[in-house]
């Protein structure tokens, strides 16, 4: 009886561990990653593993998280987050659906 009053502590602890864990982060895609610069020239993003930058102006770095082909950007993790469609990647072309619909093509 001893055994199974030492049992249900350390049990609990393991649950615990695993409760305070954080969630894996979504994989960043190596073809995102880098510096772009759109058609007209006007607007650059820089994307690095862990900061999403667009200068077109003022250059403000917020977070962000892929899923599937969603860009989901918050500054500082406000909430809501602004979402960018990705249409079109490969390594030298980026499309993106700014939030406002507008397709915004960058190239490296």
């Amino acid at each position: 009886m001893k055994h199974k009053a030492l049992l249900i502590p350390v049990v609990g602890l393991i649950l615990l561990v695993f409760a305070c864990n954080s969630a894996p982060e979504h994989p960043v895609n190596k073809k995102l990653v880098g510096k772009w610069q759109s058609k007209d020239g006007e607007t650059k993003l820089e994307i690095t593993d862990k900061g999403f930058t667009m200068d077109d102006g003022k250059p403000v770095t917020e977070d962000y998280f892929v899923t599937n082909d969603t860009i989901f950007t918050s500054y500082q993790g406000s909430r809501p987050f602004t979402k960018f469609l990705i249409k079109n990647l490969d390594d030298h072309k980026l499309t993106l659906f700014y939030p406002d619909s507008d397709l915004v093509e960058f190239s490296r």
